[in-house]
């Protein structure tokens, strides 16, 4: 495919994947049927976009930079599952493409300054999504797949993770990128659980939790979490009231709130 020429712009913080061998793996990864319903964010000037079009699934692409919408539309409009949204991705109304039963399946190379909110967004749709594959920041992804006690351990795995399973597939070295970005990359999938492991609780409360329980690390439980749950609840609970946030495990948390909640 000729792709359009285009400078990268710093605003959207835009590094095009042009790597063929990162490509095929991210494909492999994916590996796109055409009964598959997918949603790619930010496909750039379409490296990726060629071969999820080329499975002839249905595809919906998003991309922000309004310069880039002639090239994918002139690139890809032969294809007639192809359908191009300009949009930003944050605003964007994810529910809205769903038209029967079949869940949606999330891909992008998200730029750093998007990811986080982007990642919360798309968990707050997880009951239509099939599964996700993001390049992201390498050390996004280790934040995404962290375990307990480590320093990655926070808001941001403890959500994905109440959500869905957190696989980190492979880096991506600077190289693969134009132009190159100064931080390593990393592919990771998040499948939102079929059934979750987790018992049920308030979302919106267990982020709250979370929240203040990682609002200032270095302190305790006891003082992140004053005005939400006193020293004898949690003690109740058999969680450590002088214990920092990043020694607790998902389970505990989710019972920190279902205390609070009841």
């Amino acid at each position: 495919m000729n792709r359009p020429q285009h400078r990268a712009r710093k605003r959207f913080g835009q590094n095009f994947l042009q790597d063929t061998g990162v490509i095929n793996s991210i494909v492999r990864a994916i590996h796109p049927q055409a009964d598959d319903h997918l949603v790619e964010i930010g496909p750039g000037q379409g490296a990726l976009t060629s071969q999820l079009a080329a499975s002839t699934c249905q595809l919906d692409v998003i991309e922000l930079d309004r310069d880039l919408v002639p090239g994918l539309l002139a690139a890809f409009s032969v294809y007639p599952r192809f359908r191009l949204h300009s949009a930003d991705a944050l605003k964007f109304d994810f529910a809205a493409l769903v038209t029967d039963a079949r869940p949606l399946r999330v891909v992008g190379n998200l730029p750093y300054n998007i990811s986080t909110p982007l990642i919360f967004k798309l968990l707050e749709n997880a009951a239509i999504i099939r599964d996700m594959h993001f390049m992201l920041q390498l050390e996004v992804v280790d934040r995404l797949a962290a375990k307990p006690g480590s320093k990655d351990w926070g808001r941001l795995g403890i959500m994905a993770q109440y959500h869905c399973q957190v696989d980190k597939l492979f880096e991506v070295p600077p190289e693969a990128f134009s132009p190159r970005p100064k931080v390593q990359s990393a592919i990771v999938r998040l499948a939102p659980w079929p059934e979750s492991p987790w018992p049920p609780c308030d979302t919106g409360l267990l982020r709250q939790v979370v929240q203040a329980a990682f609002g200032q690390r270095r302190k305790t439980l006891r003082n992140n979490l004053k005005g939400l749950i006193d020293v004898g609840h949690l003690e109740s609970l058999g969680i450590d009231p002088g214990a920092r946030a990043e020694t607790l495990e998902l389970a505990q948390f989710i019972e920190i709130t279902t205390a609070i909640h009841g």
